[in-house]
């Protein structure tokens, strides 16, 4: 550590420290080889003391591409560990989106349910929107009171509360009722400040750029379904 950064400090702030001090560029070679074993020291301080382990609630939610993205890559991790996992789409059923076909692969770990008729614009139905989104509520609430499945996510379960079609308050008291080691992860536009209060893990995606705003690309294959 250089002579600049207190060592008495708790390790998430010392790791901070160490962050915003020089560049790598600025250093020479012993100082850089300095820094980066107090790096090292200071992770292994981290890592040591968040022994810790419990099922976490996941929300993934912004204006940004990739919050369904990201929960899949979760669902495969799970899978590679040889855990069992739900999925349960609330708005993009309209679409079988390629991943259904994908994860189908896994048929004895894997339960997906594709619940939704589409986007709103499409349906033009509230009622059987309100009807569906409630449908696809109660089969998700089978499978996180249901320790076997080690991961549930709800996809677009966020803009369904967002639009009504679901009740926070129901939704969260639902999810309270998951096993102590089970994960379940909600994703949408949107996500309400209540359902951020109690989740563990909250990531926003930040739109900077999108082809389609800015040069009407559509939707394609792989990117986008």
């Amino acid at each position: 550590m250089t002579a600049n950064t207190p060592t008495n400090l708790n390790p998430d702030i010392e790791a901070e420290h160490l962050n915003q001090e020089a560049t790598a560029s600025s250093l020479t070679e012993e100082q850089y080889q300095h820094k980066m074993q107090r790096r090292k020291e200071v992770q292994q301080k981290r890592v040591a003391q968040a022994s810790q382990e419990k099922g976490l609630i996941i929300v993934n939610t912004g204006n940004g591409k990739g919050k369904t993205t990201a929960a899949l890559g979760m669902v495969l991790r799970s899978l590679g560990h040889g855990y069992k996992v739900a999925v349960i789409q609330f708005i993009k059923g309209a679409w079988e989106p390629a991943e259904k076909a994908v994860l189908s692969h896994w048929k004895d770990q894997l339960t997906f349910h594709a619940m939704g008729e589409g986007f709103t614009w499409e349906t033009q139905n509230r009622d059987r929107d309100i009807q569906k989104a409630n449908e696809a509520w109660e089969t998700a609430l089978n499978y996180i009171r249901n320790p076997d499945f080690r991961l549930v996510l709800l996809d677009e379960v966020n803009v369904a509360i967002k639009l009504g079609f679901l009740n926070v308050d129901k939704v969260l008291a639902g999810i309270a009722q998951k096993s102590s080691n089970s994960h379940v992860i909600l994703t949408g536009r949107g996500a309400p400040a209540a359902l951020i209060e109690c989740a563990d893990l909250v990531t926003e995606m930040t739109l900077v750029k999108h082809p389609f705003r800015e040069q009407g690309v559509k939707a394609q294959p792989g990117i986008e379904f």
